[in-house]
């Protein structure tokens, strides 16, 4: 049985899919820290993670979908892993559009207050994967 918090995390990742993100953070709390690993960036609220965060993903690539999430439930943490796939028709950073296909595997961490709020999000994937896809950098010779 899955809990209010998995169910809003689920909730979350399917209004990304329908490119509702004013659903995907109705639950969340008014300030946040949320940050991608990745990247090294940090969004404190909910306005800079949704028109920063989201939206420069959603440039990149009109059609990225979340796809095959698995939720763990930890209390105030859920944890998901899930793979994004999408095409890269559009800048992704300082990396102009490529028309390349890409499928990339995240884990991500929500976590919530008492009340079931959102106030923040961990986020790990492996940009070299993702570069190597684009066709931006070489597939790494076996060792």
């Amino acid at each position: 049985m899955a809990s209010r918090n998995a169910d809003t995390y689920r909730i979350g990742h399917e209004a990304f899919n329908q490119r509702d993100f004013a659903a995907m953070t109705s639950r969340y709390a008014d300030s946040i820290t949320w940050v991608d690993h990745a990247q090294g960036r940090t969004f404190r609220t909910v306005a800079e993670f949704r028109d920063d965060f989201l939206t420069t993903w959603l440039q990149a690539s009109s059609d990225i979908r979340i796809t095959d999430p698995r939720y763990t439930d930890a209390g105030p943490t859920v944890v998901s892993r899930f793979t994004v796939r999408g095409t890269q028709d559009g800048p992704l950073g300082p990396v102009p559009a490529t028309g390349q296909t890409f499928a990339l595997d995240l884990c991500e961490m929500w976590h919530f207050d008492p009340g079931g709020r959102v106030v923040g999000g961990d986020l790990y994937y492996d940009q070299f994967s993702l570069l190597v896809q684009l066709g931006v950098m070489p597939q790494p010779s076996p060792a």
